[in-house]
């Protein structure tokens, strides 16, 4: 399956499918794994239909024995050597992002019928 084709609504419900197989295979109702994990039965129905939070999908996976796979969703990713010289031991606390050249007040003006605007 291409998961990266597909909308977020569409992953999510997809997630919600395997979730169900993995009870079904257990030959469990719904209800009995909402009872396990402490959701209502709609809180888990809307599990399975891919509107979940993510605390209850990684209840349910727990319950499953299927905690595993979330190392292999998101596995840990180390900083390139290089950056861990530049750190020093010091431990990243934000991304800096893009950064742009201040503009003057003149350019954050725009000009509508030759006057110009401020932008406040």
């Amino acid at each position: 399956m291409n998961f990266t084709t597909m909308s977020d609504q569409a992953v999510a419900n997809e997630l919600g499918n395997r979730i169900e197989q993995m009870r079904l295979e257990r030959n469990l109702t719904q209800q009995q794994v909402a009872d396990e994990v402490g959701l209502s039965r709609v809180s888990y129905a809307r599990l399975e239909s891919g509107q979940a939070k993510l605390t209850n999908v990684i209840a349910v996976l727990r319950l499953f024995g299927q905690l595993a796979i979330l190392d292999q969703a998101f596995p840990v990713v180390a900083f390139s050597p290089m950056e861990q010289l530049k750190l020093q031991g010091h431990q990243r606390q934000r991304a800096s992002g893009k950064r742009q050249k201040h503009q003057s007040l003149t350019d954050k003006g725009r000009k509508k019928d030759g006057k110009e605007e401020l932008d406040w």
